[in-house]
């Protein structure tokens, strides 16, 4: 494992994760300052999150295609400059480009940054969950940043959101120059001629493809209880406000510590038990939130429900490129983008069945495919590859 190239990574994913959650973030300022319409915010919530998902892959593509490691840093800088923009524009159609900039500029990010971290933790499944939690951190921080720079009708004050990623860029330029960066390029290109003609594995696109409905059956779940937990602590369990808000810090702390714990678990027992353990103790978890008889019930299971939902998600983004050696980048577009995407897509459908038939049906159904997202990752089997030559080399020169 190369510690140092891992830390950075982290750190390149922690600021590229906090442009996406100052999306969110910045919308209710916009609406006080500018008195966007809730169609107006919805539409400008597509154009960060939903295109950023749906591009992310085609990113994938062409990193597999063509390996640049500028693509992270340009990555986070071009969010940074689309949030910065977005904060600046008085106008909506120019306010709605640039949070879609800021999209792509995530999108563009994630898949060779992904890959980069899984060649500078090699076998190690803790790698990518501490790679993973950087943008978790990242994110959280995300509405502290917002409020601080550019609450109480400040958004002409938007220029400071964009000092995080210069600095960021200011570390990832002294860390790739010099003596140690030109070392490690050159022993990355001589590993890349030299590995040129290996015969490469096939991917294994039926299995990939398991995967990815796996993957569909736990986003559905996790942007419901996002979405609707604190309405169903307030308004069924009578709960206070306080105690939905809670919930909600405890799904999301949770789901940082399940990604760490899930590393170490894959270190010792196994990506597939890992992976295995989480979907199973995730549903007494999401039962124990359907048959909640009070407010403190129901948090105890969804602090449990988020690190079991966690557990298996860095041995998920892992086991993603193995089954498609060929396709790095394009695997975890697929995973990190438009998989995790679906629960979006579909939430307004259970909002609807929530206001039909009441919130206590609705995690009824979200209980029902989880059960399904359960057996279909009971029947994923493991396949592992060694890192690509190129990725090795590269990375035990930068050591």
């Amino acid at each position: 494992m190369n510690k140092r190239r891992l830390g950075l990574l982290t750190g390149t994913h922690a600021v590229n994760d906090l442009y996406q959650g100052l999306v969110p973030a910045l919308l209710p300022l916009m609406v006080l300052e500018r008195g966007y319409s809730y169609t107006a915010v919805a539409g400008l919530m597509l154009a960060g999150t939903g295109l950023s998902s749906v591009v992310q892959p085609l990113f994938g593509l062409y990193a597999d295609r063509h390996p640049r490691s500028w693509l992270v840093p340009t990555g986070f800088l071009v969010a940074a400059l689309g949030i910065v923009l977005a904060g600046l524009s008085r106008d909506y159609l120019l306010t709605w480009i640039a949070i879609a900039l800021c999209g792509l500029g995530i999108a563009a990010y994630h898949p060779p940054a992904t890959v980069a971290a899984r060649a500078a933790g090699g076998t190690s499944q803790k790698a990518m969950s501490v790679f993973s939690v950087g943008g978790t951190i990242g994110a959280s921080f995300a509405p502290v940043l917002a409020a601080t720079a550019v609450g109480g009708g400040s958004l002409s004050r938007s220029y400071l959101l964009g000092l995080p990623a210069l600095a960021m860029g200011a570390i990832w330029l002294l860390a790739n120059t010099g003596t140690s960066g030109n070392a490690a390029a050159a022993a990355s290109a001589a590993a890349r001629r030299a590995g040129a003609h290996m015969p490469k594995p096939h991917n294994d696109w039926r299995a990939f493809g398991w995967l990815v409905a796996t993957i569909v059956g736990w986003s559905i779940p996790y942007v419901t209880v996002l979405s609707m937990l604190s309405l169903r602590i307030t308004r069924d369990l009578h709960g206070t406000a306080f105690q939905g808000a809670a919930a909600l810090t405890a799904f999301t702390a949770a789901g940082a510590v399940g990604t760490l714990l899930g590393g170490w678990l894959g270190d010792r027992i196994g990506r597939m038990g890992t992976i295995r353990t989480g979907y199973l103790f995730a549903l007494p978890s999401m039962a124990g939130i359907v048959l909640a008889p009070s407010p403190a019930w129901a948090l105890a299971c969804t602090a449990l429900l988020g690190t079991s939902m966690f557990l298996p998600f860095a041995a998920q983004v892992t086991l993603a490129q193995d089954y498609l050696p060929r396709n790095p980048a394009t695997a975890s577009g697929i995973t990190l983008g438009l998989a995790l995407s679906v629960g979006g897509l579909v939430s307004p459908l259970f909002g609807m069945l929530s206001d039909a038939r009441g919130l206590g049906f609705t995690f009824t159904a979200v209980l029902c495919v989880l059960c399904a997202a359960t057996v279909l990752a009971l029947r994923l089997r493991n396949r592992t590859m060694q890192p690509p030559p190129a990725e090795t080399a590269g990375t035990e020169a930068a050591a």
